[in-house]
């Protein structure tokens, strides 16, 4: 996958394109995220230990991967990913600037 846990993102297409946030989580198997503020849908829960209301939840769901790109270090705009080898690492890189999306 081009994009990890902890990168901040842009949604390119669906319901919510246009926004940003940071992933959450990241499932590869089945190549999807969990972007923090986007996707929300209503989770209907029963009273438990935790939640002795109950009630109905907002909660993040998973998006396809294909549906969001990582957002340049240096113009804050979505950019695709190449990868290279520096210092003997292999590290992904912005195609917008050339800088690095690993810390």
């Amino acid at each position: 996958m081009h994009v990890k846990k902890g990168d901040k993102v842009k949604v390119i297409s669906g319901k919510d394109k246009g926004k940003e946030g940071t992933i959450l989580e990241s499932f590869p198997k089945k190549e999807r995220v969990v972007v923090e503020g986007v996707n929300y849908m209503k989770k209907h829960t029963q009273p438990s230990q935790e939640n002795p209301q109950g009630g109905i939840l907002n909660q993040e769901a998973p998006i396809h991967v294909s549906n969001v790109m990582p957002v340049d270090p240096n113009t804050n705009e979505p950019t695709r990913v190449g990868h290279e080898v520096r210092d003997g690492k292999k590290v992904r890189i912005a195609k917008k600037s050339g800088e690095p999306l690993d810390k």
